[in-house]
């Protein structure tokens, strides 16, 4: 293939340093409403070349890039900041006049529903460099401990058009992206897909060629450094065999290997409990990152720094590979649908927990998060969103409860509808359907809706009421329990005062027992001098006085530090 030119070098004062060069609104935004047409828009293909220089700290880059239309659209619009110049750009071949307004490519052709065109766009720039990778985007420029480049990329926040010209809303994925990434001599480049092979240029510089299907749109990643490669394979249960790889930085033999023993038996708990691995033509791979990490599709981002914990494994590795079920096998539609990643995503370490050592390591696991609910805002609230207004508090977003709220909403509807219903459930979410084989199933798209639909034809029950009171509303529901007598009353408090019939479970001495409280209300005859504890194994979300009691002093102790 053609090298991209190197740019040239300059002053070590000029490099751009985080948060540089600024990024606009428009480009920060990822996801929500789109310009006219553009949500009409499918990418059928995208061949994307990047070459970084950490020297410069700029890249120049090429994208071709194959649309079709669903529907007739009046002009071709992409998304890609405006740090990058756009050098060239042609249409199915040819020169065409394009716009540039703040954070597009508009090309004011139309395209007939069904007709694809093919747009070639070079360009470069200096990507803008993260501040805080990951919890915000852009390019993270770093150097190992002997001083050689280690770069890497994050984009789920603000979204790919940091890095190449897409179409950047979740169900923007191309069908099939092919990567060719530059490296500086001696170093090595691992990402998305399978390796297509490794070209070295004149000037000792190599490209690696690669390729994945269906991408989730932020999961494109660079990284680049001084890498060595643990490589094995695991024979899945599905009977097909898996490549694993982890590219690790030099000098981390003995922990690197020891996350990497942690990845068949994750793997195995995944295929067992939800299904088959969704890219096991792939490879599972992870690679060591400057930053904390990201669910980069077959090549997660690890930067957790061989930590311990009491549980037994990587925490992090753990949440960033089971997105590969739950963000790039099952995308969700809108930013609004966000908790369908992170909250199944969050819920697997305690359900491996209880899978590898049972109900008391899944309820320590469990617990933790609990403490971390804050219900600032709902988790839904049915209408399109930016990735923003649904994470970021200060845009109106419920922040981390779509990790932590969306774990224990999936804990209590695990426990009200059963095992076999919540995991059918769960498999028709993820894949479409209760089979899922390898080659029987493609990446796909889902929203709570959906789940929501999926719940009620396995469970025969219309749970509108449970998904409204969790997702929906911003405040826990709340149990009273009042006693006169022999008489126990116990009754539900919702946010949208609306009937709540979650069942509860007592336990009466030394006996357990389950109420049904079908309108929101029970009264039964207990004697008035039995003990009472009301969901004894914590089955159900519901507010607690003491968790935000602690919360308010966690805060207190905070300003006073």
């Amino acid at each position: 293939m053609l090298a991209l030119a190197v740019p040239a070098s300059i002053n070590a004062a000029q490099l751009p340093a985080k948060g540089e060069p600024p990024i606009s609104a428009q480009t920060q935004l990822s996801g929500g409403v789109r310009p006219a047409g553009q949500a009409d828009l499918a990418l059928r293909s995208a061949d994307l070349s990047f070459a970084p220089d950490p020297a410069t700290r700029r890249m120049t880059a090429r994208a071709t890039l194959v649309l079709e239309a669903r529907r007739d659209v009046a002009a071709l619009t992409l998304d890609l900041d405006s740090n990058y110049a756009v050098r060239s750009l042609t249409l199915d071949g040819a020169a065409v006049r394009f716009e540039r307004p703040d954070g597009r490519i508009v090309v004011s052709r139309a395209l007939a529903a069904g007709k694809r065109a093919t747009l070639a766009i070079a360009y470069d720039g200096t990507p803008h460099v993260a501040v805080n990778a990951p919890w915000d985007d852009g390019m993270v420029w770093s150097t190992t401990r002997d001083g050689r480049p280690w770069i890497a990329s994050t984009t789920e926040g603000y979204g790919c058009d940091l890095l190449w010209p897409c179409l950047d809303f979740p169900t923007g994925e191309p069908e099939v992206a092919t990567l060719h990434i530059t490296a500086p001599a001696g170093l090595q480049a691992p990402s998305n897909g399978r390796l297509l092979g490794v070209d070295t240029l004149p000037d000792g510089r190599t490209v690696w060629n690669w390729q994945a299907r269906h991408p989730n749109t932020y999961a494109i990643a660079i990284n680049i450094g001084p890498y060595e490669v643990i490589e094995g394979a695991y024979q899945s249960r599905f009977g097909n065999t898996i490549p694993l790889r982890y590219w690790h930085l030099p000098g981390e033999s003995e922990k690197a290997r020891a996350l990497f023993d942690e990845f068949a038996p994750t793997l195995d708990f995944f295929e067992r409990v939800i299904g088959p691995y969704p890219f096991g033509d792939e490879k599972l791979g992870v690679v060591e990152t400057p930053h904390k990490g990201m669910e980069h599709q077959t090549i997660n981002a690890y930067g957790n720094g061989y930590a311990k914990a009491p549980e037994g494994f990587d925490w992090l590795f753990h949440h960033e590979f089971s997105h590969e079920w739950f963000a790039n096998q099952l995308t969700a539609a809108n930013w609004d649908d966000y908790w369908l990643h992170e909250g199944f995503g969050s819920y697997m370490q305690p359900l491996y927990g209880q899978w590898r050592e049972g109900d008391a390591r899944y309820a320590v696991m469990m617990e933790a998060q609990r403490n971390q609910i804050a219900n600032r805002a709902a988790i839904v609230r049915d209408r399109v969103l930016t990735e923003e207004e649904v994470y970021e508090p200060a845009k109106g977003g419920a922040g981390t409860d779509i990790y932590y709220k969306g774990s224990w909403t999936l804990h209590t509807l695990r426990w009200l509808v059963g095992d076999q219903v919540f995991f059918d459930s769960v498999r028709r979410l993820v894949y479409g359907r209760r089979d899922p084989a390898p080659g029987n199933f493609r990446p796909r798209y889902g929203s709570t809706a959906e789940f929501q639909t999926i719940v009620r034809a396995e469970s025969g029950r219309d749970l509108s009421w449970f998904f409204d009171t969790y997702l929906r509303d911003r405040a826990l529901p709340e149990l009273t329990m009042t006693r006169d007598g022999d008489t126990l009353r116990l009754r539900w408090m919702t946010e949208g005062k609306r009937a709540f019939p979650m069942p509860v479970e007592l336990k009466i001495d030394d006996a357990i027992r389950r109420v049904e409280l079908p309108e929101g209300t029970a009264s039964i005859t207990v004697p008035a001098s039995s003990h009472v504890v009301v969901d004894p194994a914590a089955r159900i979300l519901r507010r607690s006085a003491a968790v935000e009691e602690y919360q308010a002093w966690q805060r207190e102790q905070r300003t006073r530090q």
